[in-house]
């Protein structure tokens, strides 16, 4: 958990994601839009013009999202693993779920507009609450503090919690059953995985803060999970 606590630029490893995330938008246009649709669509019909057009519209948020987390709020140390293992995550979202969209013979109605609106709550959830922690960390009186307010005093990890709602948003708009197996893979990965990781470095850091804030703030879910 050593990168957790170290300020590194890291711009050879974000250069090298920037790039992959780059290729992965270029090949999800070409199944949206070109002729990769016609030969690896999970359906063989005439595509869905206002379902693909939101798909990309989406996957273009996410990589600009990403971007401004990543050389904005993002300011510890990127290992080289990682580096590979976040576009390889991302490829799930930005080419996975193009590949899964339903055809034209499948309407856009109720399912792909609580899809949108999922989207848009979940991107927004997510950068606000890496903005309301930056924001915390920049003032000097802070300094060693751990932030539970804002989004962060109804979950200790609001920025997992908003990723999980843009993930389910996208899985909504595809209109495709096999799609939610990514929102539920994520949620698994992190409830299991990131979050006792990221827990277990903030514990052996604030201490007795931590303790007393994981005592009174569910992990992920707001007033749930």
């Amino acid at each position: 958990m050593d990168m957790y606590g170290h300020k590194h630029s890291s711009l050879p490893q974000k250069t090298v994601i920037v790039a992959i995330e780059l290729v992965l938008l270029g090949i999800a246009g070409l199944v949206l839009f070109g002729p990769l649709g016609a030969s690896f669509r999970a359906f063989g019909d005439s595509p869905h013009l206002g379902r693909n057009l939101t798909l990309l519209v989406f996957d273009i948020v996410v990589f600009a999202r990403y971007l401004a987390t990543m050389f904005v709020f993002v300011e510890r140390r990127i290992p080289w693993d990682e580096a590979f293992s976040i576009p390889l995550a991302f490829a799930l979202y930005l080419v996975g779920f193009p590949l899964l969209a339903k055809p034209a013979s499948t309407g856009f109605g109720a399912l792909e507009l609580l899809g949108i609106g999922l989207f848009v709550g979940g991107s927004f959830i997510n950068t606000y609450a890496e903005y309301q922690r930056r924001r915390f960390k920049r003032l000097p009186q802070n300094a060693g503090q751990l932030y539970t307010g804002g989004l962060f005093a109804i979950t200790m990890h609001p920025n997992y919690f908003g990723d999980l709602l843009w993930v389910a948003g996208f899985a909504c708009v595809t209109h495709n059953a096999l799609a939610w197996l990514i929102p539920a893979f994520l949620l698994g990965f992190f409830y299991f995985y990131n979050i006792p990781k990221l827990d277990a470095y903030l514990r052996s850091h604030y201490g007795a803060a931590f303790t007393a804030y994981a005592q009174r703030t569910k992990r992920l879910v707001p007033f749930v999970l």
